[in-house]
């Protein structure tokens, strides 16, 4: 683990060099997580030449490193970092895009010496590519969300609401050994054990910054499911939780209720000849937004641009970075800058919105590799009836 650890270490030192600061004070629950592999209340301090400490105010009994300096407050860190002989770094990255402005503040203060940089681009693009430990990890979580996904199916009852269908998947789920938690980036997403949209509920925008909308139970989580009854002719898309260690995977899949219509199953089928055709493209050196064009030039030849990701509202992506955050980098968006690398890890998520019927479409989680993209979330695709 320590080596893995110092893998971590090495990537964020060398991204330092690159940008000219002189340490970094990661303060964040997903970075803390990245840098020692176990959360902690602190911070992880990080030097352009690759040495690091963990200044902890409170321990994780599971985390045993010989780099920890206890503290009390964070005030304390540069009286520590004299103590073990370091210097006060000049230049100092915090995470504006994470910590709270008081918790800037605070750190400011406590360096008085320092001048200050936003680091929060410095850590996305260290945790934007895996290495192969990060990628067992999320490996895992695959095969326990897909063998969760497996016993859906069986849970459905007739006269049965969203909500009714959502909790049941849920406890599946927890039996399976998801924790229950999914880490997300930015202060605009919020979400439980994730999404189930039953019918005319998948076409209701949200004003979180996901593919799918959902009005949700109550206007102060709004999004997800509803409490509808799920009723013939319509659809259930499921996209819930993949989180079984430190690291999460994306999976979506759709169930219909009896019958739905022909124009539904078509922009289902146009989904995994998205997939398809992205699996093969998605190599090293191609722009994320060549993906998200072809996403586009298929949808625009089936006729179904319309319904593609919304109808009601649309959204201007297909697919995301994924790991120890739900949403990570690179974004799959035609503006975007970023260009894929070996050992990225994608979800992907071409869907459509089809009124009267609902959300169809498949999501699964990909590493980049040099043939194309590894699905690491091996799931039947195919639009399974409830009704038997």
């Amino acid at each position: 683990m320590n080596s893995e650890i110092s893998i971590h270490i090495n990537k964020i030192a060398a991204l330092l060099n690159e940008n000219n600061i002189d340490a970094i004070l990661v303060g964040s629950n997903a970075n803390i997580y990245y840098t020692a592999l176990c959360f902690f209340r602190g911070y992880t301090y990080i030097t352009k030449e690759g040495l690091f400490r963990f200044f902890i105010i409170r321990n994780n009994p599971a985390f045993k490193n010989p780099n920890i300096v206890n503290i009390r407050k964070p005030e304390e860190i540069t009286s520590k970092l004299e103590e073990l002989g370091l210097s006060v770094p000049a230049v100092l990255g915090l995470e504006f895009d994470s910590l709270s402005f008081s918790d800037i503040t605070r750190l400011e203060k406590a360096f008085p010496s320092s001048t200050f940089v936003n680091s929060s681009p410095v850590l996305r693009k260290a945790r934007m590519t895996k290495t192969e430990w990060e990628i067992n990890e999320m490996r895992y979580d695959g095969v326990h969300q897909t063998e969760a996904y497996r016993h859906f199916t069986k849970v459905y009852k007739e006269d049965m609401t969203d909500v009714e269908f959502q909790i049941e998947l849920e406890r599946i789920l927890r039996l399976e050994g998801c924790l229950g938690y999914s880490r997300v980036s930015g202060n605009l997403m919020e979400i439980n054990l994730g999404s189930v949209l039953n019918g005319d509920n998948a076409d209701t925008p949200s004003p979180y910054e996901f593919a799918m909308g959902g009005s949700g139970v109550s206007s102060a989580v709004p999004g997800g499911a509803n409490g509808t009854e799920m009723k013939p002719g319509t659809t259930v898309m499921v996209d819930m939780n993949g989180a079984f260690n430190g690291y999460q995977t994306d999976l979506t899949r759709v169930w219909k209720i009896g019958e739905i219509s022909q124009l539904a199953e078509k922009a289902h089928e146009c989904s995994r000849r998205i997939l398809r055709t992205l699996e093969k493209e998605g190599t090293p050196g191609v722009p994320c937004s060549a993906l998200y064009e072809k996403a586009m030039e298929i949808a625009r030849e089936e006729g179904l641009e319309e319904y593609f990701m919304g109808h009601n509202k649309k959204v201007a992506f297909i697919g995301h970075g994924v790991g120890i955050e739900l949403n990570e980098m690179p974004v799959l968006t035609p503006r975007s800058k970023d260009v894929l690398a070996e050992n990225m890890t994608l979800a992907i998520e071409p869907k459509f919105v089809i009124p009267g019927v609902g959300a169809v479409g498949v999501e699964n989680t990909y590493v980049v590799r040099d043939n194309g993209l590894e699905n690491i979330t091996v799931l039947n695709e195919e639009i399974i009836n409830l009704i038997r």
